[in-house]
């Protein structure tokens, strides 16, 4: 099993603090990159070795690739560990690393890019005798077709983006009328917001529980769950709790 000498942690705050105490205790340098306003930050104090990759705006810092991988080329990282949330699920970023021959801490290229498609990744589950929710899937039909689908469904209905994520590219429908413009809505907001536009529709369950089991395998085909969390309190389809 390899064990890396430098890891490069693509983060900052909290993450960024559990991730450096684990390479400590693992005997692993660490590398944290910061941005001009998080100079001063805890991760940057704590870890060996720190370089500044842009101005405050996460866009030009914490997103900008190209300065993260530069970071790890001057320090002589060999694996960069992304956290959650940023470029952690971010296919170019982890393709530019296996380029750059530095080790991606996460998921494959090919399960990033499953995973992060809601019609391919319940197809998956489908496909696993998971019990699913039948979607109406809107690439390429007519707006009467749209709404017939939706009559024969039910109302309320949920519109959602395909490559949408962290409660964003979502909106619940209740009135036949507002199918069609909120389709339209939503496709601009999501080749915006995500780059793809693609939209499903799905039954929207009111009242529902939303329970998740989070699972970590590694590539020796070890596997394990990390128990039950009740997600169920949100705002925006945002998990508050």
């Amino acid at each position: 099993m390899k064990k890396f000498s430098k890891v490069l942690i693509a983060n900052r705050g909290e993450i960024a603090i559990r991730i450096l105490r684990s390479c400590k205790e693992l005997g692993i340098e660490t590398v944290a990159v910061h941005s001009e306003a998080d100079e001063d930050s805890l991760h940057v104090k704590l870890a060996d070795e720190s370089v500044c990759i842009g101005p405050a705006k996460s866009s030009l810092s914490y997103l900008n690739i190209p300065s993260i991988l530069s970071a790890a080329e001057i320090t002589g990282a060999d694996a960069i560990h992304p956290g959650y949330g940023f470029l952690a699920e971010n296919t170019e970023f982890a393709s530019m690393c296996k380029k750059w021959k530095v080790e991606f801490i996460g998921p494959k290229i090919d399960c990033i890019r499953s995973m992060g498609d809601k019609i391919e990744s319940k197809a998956i589950a489908k496909a696993a005798n998971v019990p699913t929710l039948e979607p109406i899937k809107v690439k390429g039909m007519e707006d009467a077709d749209i709404e017939a689908e939706v009559k024969k469904m039910g109302l309320p209905v949920i519109i959602k983006a395909s490559a949408g994520g962290g409660g964003r590219g979502m909106r619940r429908v209740d009135d036949i009328k507002d199918v069609v413009p909120t389709v339209a809505v939503l496709k601009k907001e999501a080749l915006a917001g995500f780059g793809d536009d693609t939209l499903f529709i799905e039954k929207y369950i009111e009242n529902p529980r939303h329970i998740e089991v989070q699972i970590l395998a590694d590539r020796h085909g070890n596997i394990i769950h990390l128990g039950e969390r009740d997600c169920t309190i949100q705002r925006r389809f945002q998990k508050i709790i």
